[in-house]
């Protein structure tokens, strides 16, 4: 029988302390290939180093950020595959998507995701063209919220981090409302994949545009991750560490507030100022 790959991996690790050493049974973040295929073109188009878990709401939060798909009836439906060529437990780690009837996607610009990660950036100037094309709103301004809700965002997350609990080895992205009130939270291995589970998430739920909400993502905010905020209408997004050039500029064009070096009672605002109402 297959059987799905988890979130947690055992190991054993041996610990060096005082001069002494000894082993003990760890847990480590599973990191795994997932294959996105769009059926019935059966044509792979894109392969990402994820934590398996929510694999569905990754491939449409995948989708939805690169335009593929815009609304909720564009996908018909997802699933694992069921290939007998591929071997057990590797079945979980392709996902096929079934979109609707009659809705032939611009499949070019996903060529990149062939030969670089979210890391890098490159393509980023080209995927920001692209982002124009697309015709994304400028994201309304009438969302404010307070320094001390922010400041009291990534406690509330570290707090709701189950895996990382464990592991202590993966990123998380989570959405607030104004009040500060933790509504979602997705993790992985990496910070683009939790943020497009958690917009999955909310696309296969009906809940977009997120245009009431904050977006809180650990590590730092890169030109994906401001990326996939637009096309879900976030109007905050805050990181615990530094922003790159190109997420500023992606942020000051589309009318983010972008939040940096969220540490303690302090933070940095490098984009969308007035959303932050101060006294």
């Amino acid at each position: 029988m297959n059987t799905q790959i988890g979130s947690k991996t055992k190991a054993t690790v041996w610990v060096v302390e005082n001069g002494k050493m000894r082993s003990r049974l760890d847990h480590l973040t599973t990191e795994e290939p997932l294959e996105i295929r769009l059926v019935p073109l059966q044509k792979t188009i894109a392969v990402t180093m994820r934590t398996p878990g929510a694999d569905f709401e990754l491939a449409a939060g995948f989708l939805y950020g690169e335009g593929v798909v815009s609304r909720r009836e564009d996908i018909r439906r997802i699933s694992y595959c069921v290939d007998e060529l591929v071997d057990g437990e590797q079945s979980y780690n392709i996902v096929n998507v079934e979109l609707r009837d009659g809705l032939i996607p611009d499949l070019q610009p996903l060529e990149r995701h062939f030969y670089t990660n979210s890391a890098c950036g490159v393509c980023g100037k080209a995927s920001l063209e692209a982002l124009r094309l697309r015709v994304c709103p400028v994201i309304p301004s009438g969302f404010k919220v307070t320094p001390e809700i922010i400041y009291s965002l990534p406690d509330k997350l570290r707090a709701a981090q189950g895996i990382f609990t464990v592991t202590g080895g993966l990123h998380a992205a989570a959405t607030f409302d104004a009040q500060g009130q933790l509504l979602n939270l997705r993790e992985d291995v990496g910070r683009h994949n939790a943020l497009d589970k958690l917009i999955g998430s909310a696309l296969l739920s009906d809940q977009l545009p997120l245009n009431n909400q904050i977006v809180l993502v650990s590590g730092r905010s890169s030109f994906e991750i401001l990326q996939k905020s637009t096309t879900a209408g976030v109007p905050i997004v805050c990181s615990v560490s530094a922003p790159s050039s190109l997420a500023v500029s992606v942020a000051k064009e589309f009318g983010i507030t972008l939040i940096g070096f969220l540490r303690g009672k302090r933070f940095n605002v490098y984009t969308g100022w007035d959303r932050i109402h101060t006294a």
